[in-house]
């Protein structure tokens, strides 16, 4: 798409936000507190969208979300704190920062990234430097993502700084295990994560089997911490696999309540057996379809 297009386009999205945050009563009453629970609500079903492989939902939920980061500018600028502009620099300076096997030391980009950084360290009274890998590949972009970011000016310090606490705990988790693992600590390979979930599962039954609750409530919490290590190390986003088997697990029932009701039989009436046996055959017939995936992959 050509630039002008572009421009103009986020323009008017600009002009319309503008307009509503004056002349609609609900926009108007709106603040940072009251309007995030939109924005990740928009950010939830936008991962929905992505996920679901239609394009056209997708790219109306990107403009939900882009509407919300418009918003939320404007509400900065209102107050002189920013604006939309100064968003956009401050991320593209981001990633520029955060991409040093992309643009060289000696780019002018990086010069020009160099010197708002010395104009925000000496501000804040601050000076550091990233110790960085050579990258080779995607997990030294990640590991020197993360060094860079500690060494941002206002930035929290710590391994875990400015890890949100109210994440989502499958995400929460794979992040705290990702700062970890860039600071180095990250001593096991997808092999042994897989042994080490094996054996909290196995603790977990032990416990569960001997009563103790409150031993289960732990062994719970490490068995899916455990389960999220392996998924991070295979590259895998836990949130999105247990979203998408939730999703055919809830398919494959409503199949089974439609297979049984079309055989005259209630699914609330039937017993345990009958409501496996129906299930059975929907995942059969699944196994049966052309390129389907064997059911034995797929049991829940």
């Amino acid at each position: 798409m050509p630039r002008d297009e572009i421009t103009a386009a986020l323009g008017a999205l600009d002009d319309i936000t503008r307009r509503l945050r004056i002349e609609c009563p609900w926009d108007r009453e709106q603040d940072e507190r009251t309007i995030v629970p939109h924005t990740l609500e928009e950010a939830y079903e936008l991962a929905d969208a992505a996920n679901s492989g239609d394009d056209a939902k997708l790219r109306d939920e990107l403009g939900d979300v882009l509407f919300q980061v418009h918003f939320l500018s404007l509400l900065l600028e209102e107050r002189g704190a920013g604006d939309l502009a100064a968003v956009a620099a401050h991320c593209r300076r981001k990633l520029i920062r955060r991409h040093p096997h992309v643009f060289a030391a000696d780019s002018p980009e990086m010069a020009e990234v160099r010197a708002a950084d010395e104009a925000a360290h000496a501000a804040a009274g601050e000076r550091a430097s990233a110790q960085l890998r050579d990258v080779t590949g995607a997990d030294d972009v990640l590991a020197n993502w993360d060094a860079i970011k500690q060494t941002e000016a206002g930035r929290e310090g710590g391994i875990f700084g400015e890890v949100p606490d109210n994440l989502p705990s499958l995400l929460f988790a794979r992040k705290v295990q990702r700062r970890a693992s860039s600071s180095g600590f990250d001593p096991i390979d997808v092999d042994a994560a897989i042994e080490a979930a094996h054996a909290e599962l196995d603790r977990l039954g032990e416990t569960i089997r001997a009563g103790a609750r409150a031993a289960t409530f732990q062994a719970l919490g490490d068995a899916l911490f455990a389960v999220t290590n392996v998924a991070r190390k295979a590259k895998a986003d836990p949130e999105i696999a247990l979203r998408s088997a939730s999703v055919r697990f809830r398919d494959r029932v409503l199949r089974a309540e439609v297979l049984a009701e079309s055989e005259g039989r209630a699914w609330a009436e039937l017993d345990d057996d009958g409501r496996l046996g129906y299930y059975a055959q929907v995942l059969f017939a699944e196994g049966a379809a052309p390129g389907a995936e064997p059911p034995e992959d797929d049991q829940q």
